[in-house]
C-alpha cells in the first residue's frame, strides 16, 4: 500500500469509527439525563473514592485552567455529585470528593459509555479478538480520561469560563 492508499484507508476506518462512537454515544443522553455536560461526566469519572484528587491535580489531570475546573466543581457539588473538603494534610487545599451521588451518577455515565454496540457484539469472535489487538497498539486509546478538550453540552469552548 502507497503512502496515498494508506492514508485514504486510515481515514476510512477512522471516519467509520467515530461514526460508530456518535451513534452510540448513549453517555452523553445520561449525562443530560443527570443535568451535567459531557464535560462534567468525564471529571466525575475520573474522580476516585480512594484518593480524593485537590483541586489543583483534578485541574491538572483534566488538562484545563484552575479556574474552569472550579467551575465544573461547582455544578458538581449543586447536583449533589462531590464534596469540597480540606485536604487532611494541608487545610489550605480543598479536595474534591466523590458522594454516593455522585457514585452512582458515575456508575451509570461508564455503564452506557462502555456498553458495546450492537454492531460489535454481532462480529465474530475472531474479529473482535484482532480489533482488541489492534485497538492495544494505539498509545491514545486508554487516554481519553482527563481531556478538557471537549465542548460542553452548551457549546462553551475548552476551557472557557462559559458555564456548563
Amino acid at each position: 500500500m502507497n503512502g496515498d492508499d494508506r492514508r485514504r484507508a486510515a481515514g476510512e476506518v477512522w471516519r467509520a469509527l467515530v461514526d460508530l462512537w456518535t451513534q452510540r454515544n448513549r453517555w452523553v443522553w445520561v449525562a443530560n439525563e443527570l443535568g451535567i455536560s459531557p464535560g462534567h461526566g468525564k471529571a466525575l469519572i475520573s474522580l476516585s473514592i480512594d484518593s480524593p484528587p485537590p483541586m489543583r491535580v483534578l485541574a491538572d489531570e483534566l488538562h484545563c485552567d484552575a479556574s474552569f475546573v472550579t467551575s465544573i466543581v461547582d455544578k458538581l457539588e449543586e447536583r449533589g455529585f462531590v464534596e469540597r473538603r480540606p485536604s487532611p494534610t494541608d487545610r489550605r487545599v480543598k479536595t474534591v470528593v466523590i458522594t454516593e451521588a455522585g457514585l452512582k451518577a458515575r456508575d451509570r455515565l461508564e455503564a452506557a459509555m462502555y456498553e458495546p454496540p450492537p454492531e460489535l457484539l454481532e462480529l465474530p469472535d475472531s474479529d473482535i479478538r484482532a480489533l482488541r489487538g489492534i485497538v492495544a497498539k494505539l498509545p491514545a486509546a486508554h487516554s481519553w480520561r482527563g481531556q478538557c478538550g471537549t465542548t460542553s453540552a452548551d457549546g462553551a469552548a475548552p476551557g472557557s469560563t462559559k458555564s456548563a
